[in-house]
């Protein structure tokens, strides 16, 4: 094991950077999950998460028992399963579809552009959002100029408009990458199988629903499982946080927030660390057992799981 550990030192590093990584902003920061149960001050600096006084299930009943807490809940469950709907059987669609196209120099034109926008900030999507949406913008011009409506719509501060603006820029932005990863799992199919299929004179359309759906099942099923685990964070992207803090507005207030951005308003920029803690301890038992129950259903249905 170690002569090949060795041997592949080079290729190896980059598992181990990665390794770093995870226990460096995962696993480390999961120390801090104690002063959820106390009560917590800055002021006393890391000695103080294991010295300060113990409050139990103190900040865990104080967010249940808010007014706030059933809208909050409510409307991180809905922007996170709304997502989840339209944006993970897009990526399987793109990569079934650019699997049939035969010039190769469009397929990598359109393979590009539609991975591209994934490397584009959150902060310049939500900037493309503000000029696209405003009063006087290329949307409210086109809709007022093909009669669709006779004044400009307040996109920003109309709750209605606040969800579909989350799945059109989430689709934008993450199909093209996601479809990577099914492209790859298409690659390693073996090419006869779709040479027999021709030869008994299969359609297009049956090969893609008998060769190719049943060979990417597996990876199908793994990117649901982490899709799901990651529900409340956003799914596949798991950009709840970035759009519900910046498309978010006083106005659309009553469906953007979510239980990220309340935990940075209230648990950070209020100096509540503890009631922070306590808020993020939940959305990850929660994701924990979304894990555990998706893991065990796709085992149940297809035999495959990620453990």
């Amino acid at each position: 094991m170690f002569r090949l550990f060795w041997k592949q030192r080079y290729i190896q590093l980059f598992a181990l950077a990665g390794i770093a990584f995870i226990i460096v902003f995962n696993f480390i920061p999961m120390f801090g999950i104690i002063i959820s149960f106390k009560d917590y001050r800055l002021s006393s600096g890391i000695k103080g998460m294991f010295t300060s006084r113990w409050v139990g299930l103190r900040y865990f009943i104080e967010f249940f028992t808010d007014y706030n807490s059933a809208a909050i809940i409510r409307n991180t469950i809905v922007m996170s399963v709304t997502k989840l709907l339209f944006t993970f059987p897009l990526p399987i669609l793109l990569a079934l579809t650019l699997n049939e196209i035969k010039s190769p120099l469009f397929k990598r034109f359109v393979q590009t552009a539609s991975y591209l926008p994934y490397f584009i900030s959150w902060v310049i999507v939500a900037g493309f959002c503000q000029i696209f949406l405003q009063a006087n913008g290329v949307i409210n011009s086109l809709l007022m100029a093909i009669g669709v409506t006779e004044s400009n719509i307040a996109f920003y501060v109309t709750p209605k408009y606040f969800l579909p603006m989350v799945i059109i820029t989430s689709i934008w932005k993450d199909t093209g990458w996601w479809a990577i990863l099914f492209l790859a799992s298409i690659a390693t199919i073996d090419p006869t199988l779709y040479e027999a299929a021709s030869m008994d004179g299969v359609g297009r359309l049956k090969r893609i629903w008998y060769i190719t759906l049943p060979s990417i099942q597996g990876t199908i099923t793994v990117v649901l499982i982490i899709a799901l685990g990651n529900l409340l964070g956003g799914g596949l992207s798991g950009s709840n946080f970035e759009q519900g803090w910046l498309l978010g507005t006083p106005g659309n207030a009553e469906v953007s927030e979510i239980l990220q951005t309340y935990i940075m308003k209230i648990g950070l920029s209020r100096a509540r660390y503890s009631y922070a803690a306590a808020m993020g301890f939940i959305q990850s038992v929660i994701s924990l057992l979304l894990i555990l129950a998706s893991n065990y259903g796709a085992k149940k249905i297809s035999g495959d799981g990620l453990f």
